[in-house]
């Protein structure tokens, strides 16, 4: 896994390609990038600093460091510490949640079915009391 410095190294690699001509417009094609980039992830800093994720993390982060002994399982440690109940098992919850919201689609389209069904009965014996 590529570090962020990585990352932001291999980003210049890829606009200086030394190639002849085109440089110009490909090294201001990247620099609108890198400030576009730059923007989002300033945006993104600060919508996790509003919202309280970067404080919680910090104060998990602390609490971590803190420890006198070093838990063996650290990824634990942080779901505990944040909260996350024990012994659940997510993936299952979330297969049932899908498998509930096809149920619920299917009966919702069987009750807009059996409602266009009635509403069509209705219109029926409506014209039909109309005739006699």
């Amino acid at each position: 896994m590529a570090t962020y410095a990585q990352q932001a190294n291999s980003g210049k690699d890829a606009g200086s390609n030394g190639g002849g001509g085109s440089n110009s417009y490909s090294s201001s094609h990247n620099n609108n990038n890198k400030s576009s980039d730059g923007s989002k992830k300033e945006e993104f800093r600060n919508y996790l600093e509003k919202s309280g994720v970067l404080d919680t993390l910090t104060k998990v982060l602390v609490g971590l460091y803190e420890e006198p002994e070093r838990p063996s399982n650290a990824i634990e440690y942080i779901k505990r510490y944040l909260g996350a109940p024990k012994n659940v098992d997510v993936i299952a919850l979330q297969r049932e949640n899908e498998e509930l919201r096809r149920q619920l689609a299917a009966l919702s389209e069987k009750k807009g079915t059996e409602t266009k069904q009635t509403t069509a009965d209705n219109n029926i014996r409506s014209n039909r009391s109309i005739a006699y």
